[in-house]
């Protein structure tokens, strides 16, 4: 019999090289469905690796979609550093959209441009709000925040339903669910022209410094994660577990929610049904195959971003369904998470007792 042993000391080259070699089994795994679907294998993993790398329009798209892919990352990051396992950005994200969306729309021709710090702030309270649903829940009656995370994502897809086919619809949209295009003044800046990527690649790049201040240079953060981790200890040394509790959901829940403004007032720039695109799932991805670390985290998102545009080509140019970019995002996870038990287990052979 295979028995799963703990291994006296995990290797630390492994532990880092696993997402390397979890990448790796992912593109042997993907090979064998690309045969599996009668599909050239070679020119299916042209369009994952190599298309959206070729142009410099390819390369800003891939910003676009690593962008709220890493804002949400980092703040997850910071809750599960914590112990505190937020299932529900994607749902903080869609509220974050909403809220900023409700910011927006007030702006007409004669508003200034200080509009888009209000709606980038609005976008992060609205987070922060839908978070705190969970942290109140979990603070007063000891509610599982997985599964109170996680339904609120359909409550919040709800509420956007509601907002887009209701009082937020566009008389002028040809009967479409979607809010009216904001006015270029509530609209995120773009870096360049002739490109999608806006200057919330920029917070993005700067959330990385802070997180990595904030994690490993400052005592909050070494008290944040004594905190979720050993709440006994931290009370001995005087930090608060209730504090990290509120803290990791907050910080985890602005991230998300200010991904969703900087989605809705940049690349869409209006709120439409289709701003839940899945960047809080696939964010808890990037999250571990980065290491829960900022610069890890950093080429994760990347990496992710490859399998969206990756997944929209093969679709449009090769007939695959919509569907390839989960199994890729999928396969990347279950290949890590069999990495890293090997890293920390070793499989033994071990005879049967007679």
């Amino acid at each position: 019999m295979l028995k799963l042993e703990l291994r006296p000391q995990p290797s630390e080259v492994w532990r880092y090289a696993s997402p390397l070699l979890a990448l790796a089994i992912t593109v042997f795994l993907g090979i064998g469905l690309f045969v599996l679907l009668g599909k050239d294998p070679m020119r299916g993993l042209q369009m994952f690796f190599w298309e959206p790398l070729k142009s410099a329009y390819a390369l800003g798209e891939l910003m676009v979609k690593a962008t709220p892919l890493l804002i949400i990352a980092l703040g997850l990051a910071v809750a599960y550093r914590s112990n505190v396992w937020n299932i529900g950005a994607e749902g903080q994200f869609v509220m974050g959209a909403v809220a900023a969306t409700g910011v927006a729309l007030m702006a007409d021709k004669d508003t200034g441009r200080w509009i888009v710090v209000a709606v980038v702030l609005a976008g992060i309270l609205g987070g922060m709000c839908w978070a705190g649903l969970v942290a109140w829940l979990k603070d007063r009656f000891h509610a599982n925040e997985i599964l109170v995370s996680l339904m609120l994502v359909y409550v919040a897809d709800m509420v956007l339903g509601y907002l887009v086919y209701g009082p937020w619809k566009d008389p002028a949209g040809y009967n479409f669910p979607q809010s009216k295009t904001f006015e270029a003044v509530a609209q995120i800046p773009r870096l360049m022209s002739g490109s999608r990527v806006s200057a919330g690649l920029i917070l993005a790049l700067l959330g990385v410094v802070a997180v990595w201040i904030f994690l490993f240079r400052t005592r909050a953060g070494f008290a944040q994660q004594v905190g979720g981790l050993a709440p006994a200890a931290a009370r001995y040394a005087g930090f608060s577990s209730r504090k990290a509790l509120w803290t990791a959901l907050m910080v985890s829940g602005g991230a998300a929610g200010l991904a969703g403004a900087l989605e809705v007032a940049g690349p869409l720039g209006q709120l439409t049904p289709y701003v839940p695109a899945g960047y809080g799932f696939a964010a808890i991805i990037v999250a571990y195959v980065g290491r829960l670390h900022p610069v890890g985290m950093l080429f994760s998102a990347v990496l992710m971003s490859m399998f969206y545009i990756g997944g929209e080509l093969a679709q449009s140019r090769m007939g695959l369904p919509k569907s390839i970019t989960g199994v890729f995002q999928g396969l990347l996870l279950f290949s890590l998470l069999a990495c890293d038990t090997l890293v920390a287990y070793r499989l033994r052979w071990q005879g049967r007792r007679v």
